[in-house]
């Protein structure tokens, strides 16, 4: 067996590009299983039914790995180094400049995991980003790798919290690291900057308010009393993240997928309201706007657009 597999699991993963990797034991999540129905009763999840399914197995990773022992948690930057150039433009969330995190974590992944089977022997592993019944948060929380806060983002004392979660559940016993504290203190920016009052309270989002909800999950219309509250944005919303004081210590990512297309970052309001769908697919290929289709982008600008002339 190798000395100390944690710390060579850790420095392959840096080599992959992924900036944070932590570890924690693979248990059930006592603490948060009473918060997620709590969440879930209160209807906080809107039309997002998935979140209902699967309530065990988001609490206890050993069901989704026979016999998993530790839990790999991997975070990875992409916070762009350029943003749209038209600021009267509809907005587009920061997570979505680039090939969409789905495609590019997921090799990494898998590359990881087979330097894991290559370098430590016959490892039985899952690799998830954000597409299966995993509590990433609390478990990026447990590694070390930063604090959930107010807003309900990771946040890394170190680098603030534009990052995307991924896991690695593996039957291995690891080294796992210390969980991490909460360093949001007396802060409420988040709150007090939310422009449909979705951080309800502090550490609890209600989903069913969120402008990212309504732009990318919501499949019905947006509903009207929420005209004028939008803030421009036609995908995604970042204002929680643009107010937090630990996104001071942001740093672009350096991952090439994730560079913006400068095409997009050039579009101006008119641009985007005259968008076709042919432009749509090609320049959207692969994208996480593909999430939401031509059909559900353009609600959204119409939504943006009837509120604007109603104000």
């Amino acid at each position: 067996m190798i000395p100390d597999p944690a710390h060579l699991i850790k420095t392959e993963a840096k080599r992959l590009g992924f900036s944070y990797c932590g570890i924690s034991k693979a248990t059930f999540l006592e603490e948060e299983a009473p918060r997620l129905e709590k969440w879930l009763k209160a209807g906080m999840q809107g039309r997002m039914s998935y979140m209902e399914n699967h309530f065990d197995k988001r609490l206890d990773p050993r069901l989704l790995v026979d016999g998993g022992k530790s839990v790999l948690s991997l975070l990875l930057n992409y916070f762009p180094s350029q943003s749209q150039q038209d600021n009267t433009a509809p907005k587009i969330s920061k997570y979505a400049y680039g090939t969409d995190y789905h495609l590019v974590i997921k090799e990494k992944l898998k590359e990881l995991l087979h330097f894991i089977r290559e370098k430590i022997g016959n490892v039985n592993g899952r690799a998830f980003v954000d597409s299966a019944p995993v509590l990433d948060k609390a478990w990026a929380q447990r590694s070390g790798l930063g604090w959930i806060g107010k807003n309900s983002n990771l946040i890394n004392k170190k680098s603030g919290s534009f990052f995307f979660v991924a896991e690695l559940i593996l039957d291995l016993e690891l080294q796992p690291d210390r969980p991490a504290m909460d360093h949001c203190g007396t802060c409420t920016a988040c709150i007090d900057a939310c422009p449909t009052d979705a951080i309800s309270d502090p550490y609890i989002v209600d989903g069913s308010k969120c402008i990212s909800y309504f732009t990318i999950e919501l499949k019905e219309n947006i509903p009207v009393e929420f005209r004028g509250k939008l803030e421009n944005w036609a995908f995604g919303c970042d204002i929680c993240q643009d107010v937090c004081p630990w996104n001071r210590f942001s740093t672009p990512t350096s991952e090439t997928l994730f560079q913006p297309k400068k095409e997009m970052l050039a579009m101006s309001k008119k641009d985007w309201h005259e968008i076709t769908e042919e432009l749509f697919d090609t320049l959207f290929k692969d994208s996480p706007l593909q999430r939401t289709k031509f059909s559900g982008l353009t609600r959204n600008l119409k939504f943006l657009a009837d509120s604007t002339h109603s104000t």
